[in-house]
C-alpha cells in the first residue's frame, strides 16, 4: 500500500514502524520528495484489520513509533491490532461525539467503563460497555475530531480495536496456573 503524507517521514528509514489506522506496519519504500512511503500488507494483517476496506485517496490515520527518549503520555499502544469493530452509533451531543462500536465477545471481555481502547489507532477512553448489545462507547471532543478519521466514517463502517494487553496478561497469567504455582511455593 502506497500512501501520501509529509510529516511522518521526516527522519524514516526502511524498516521502520507506522502505524495506519492502529496497525504497525513496516516502511519497505519511501520518497521524501514525493512525500510517500510504501508498506508491505500480509494476508493476517488483512484478516485482522479494516485495512482491506481503504481505496486510493482514503484518508488515514498515521503515526509514528515514540522513541524511548519520548515524552509517554497517555495509553500504550501498540499497533497491533486485535480485530475489527463496526460502528453502530454517532450522536453528536455540544460540541462532542459520541460513537458507539459493535466488538466481537472475544474483544468485548477486555473493554470496561473508563477503561483505555485504541480505535483506528486513536487512544481514548471507554465511557461505557453494553454487554447485552456487544457494544462499548466513547466520546470525542471537538480537538480530536479534527485530528483523527473516526468522525469520517459512517455508521456500518469497520474500525480496527487494540485492546489494553494488561488484561490479556492478566488473563493469560490466571488461566496458565502462575497464581497457584506462586501460593504453593
Amino acid at each position: 500500500m502506497r500512501i501520501g503524507a509529509k510529516t511522518v517521514l521526516e527522519g524514516v528509514k526502511l524498516g521502520d514502524s507506522i502505524a495506519v489506522n492502529g496497525t504497525c506496519l513496516t516502511v519497505t519504500q519511501f520518497d521524501t520528495q514525493l512525500s510517500e512511503f510504501t508498506v508491505g500488507l500480509a494476508p493476517e494483517t488483512l484478516r485482522k484489520t479494516s485495512l482491506i476496506e481503504l481505496g486510493r485517496g482514503s484518508v488515514v490515520n498515521l503515526e509514528r513509533a515514540v522513541l524511548p527518549t519520548s515524552r509517554m503520555g497517555g495509553h500504550f499502544v501498540q499497533g497491533h491490532v486485535d480485530g475489527t469493530g463496526e460502528i453502530v452509533a454517532k450522536d453528536p451531543e455540544g460540541d462532542s461525539l459520541w460513537i458507539k462500536v459493535r466488538a466481537g465477545r472475544d474483544l468485548l471481555r477486555y473493554i470496561v467503563p473508563k477503561g483505555f481502547i485504541a480505535v483506528d489507532g486513536t487512544s481514548l477512553t471507554v465511557v461505557d460497555v453494553f454487554d447485552e448489545e456487544d457494544c462499548f462507547n466513547f466520546m470525542l471532543v471537538a480537538y480530536t475530531q479534527q485530528k483523527v478519521v473516526i468522525p469520517l466514517k459512517k455508521v456500518g463502517q469497520k474500525v480496527n480495536l487494540e485492546v489494553d494487553i494488561l488484561g490479556k496478561y492478566v488473563e493469560r497469567l490466571l488461566s496458565s496456573g502462575f497464581v497457584e504455582s506462586i501460593r504453593s511455593s
